[in-house]
């Protein structure tokens, strides 16, 4: 592991990175790639068809399984690429918030979409699907995390005139 990305992934003091004009380029431009990566395997779990692999009349354990690591990758890069963009900064108390909100949102999608494997769904354990009311809970999920990424976002802060 080179210390570029130990440095993105392990590093609590959320110390300013190089930048160009005060932006975080190469720890955003690492983070924007595992986004990408996650989006990846989130269709592959979503849509195989589309890869050329085979798929089922409906979404099985392992799709389920695949959708969530995708959906795990790309919020855990995106709450990496908002926190970088502080720049080191001290957060507000919504920032701060907002981290918690995506981890919520994405506690949710869990719980939601592995119902039938916790013995919560209509399904028998031996037989995991996604059904209509999970996938609701899973979009619901999605919907909290987009709200976490939000409040994540920094604030532009305006200058104020001097009389």
């Amino acid at each position: 592991m080179t210390n570029e990305v130990r440095d993105v992934l392990f590093d609590p003091d959320n110390k300013p990175s190089p930048t160009r004009g005060g932006f975080p380029i190469y720890k955003v431009r690492l983070g924007l790639t595992f986004v990408f990566l996650g989006f990846i395997i989130f269709l592959i779990g979503l849509r195989p068809d589309l890869f050329g692999l085979d798929r089922g009349r409906s979404i099985g354990l392992i799709q389920i399984i695949t959708i969530l690591l995708g959906l795990g990758i790309m919020t855990w890069s995106g709450v990496i690429i908002l926190r970088r963009l502080w720049n080191g900064n001290k957060k507000t108390i919504v920032g701060d918030f907002g981290s918690r909100v995506v981890a919520t949102g994405f506690v949710i999608c869990s719980f939601a979409a592995l119902a039938d494997a916790f013995g919560l769904g209509t399904n028998p354990v031996s037989n995991v699907l996604l059904g209509t009311l999970q996938s609701y809970g899973l979009m619901a999920g999605i919907a909290i995390v987009c709200v976490g990424f939000l409040m994540l976002i920094k604030p532009k802060h305006k200058k104020e005139d001097k009389d």
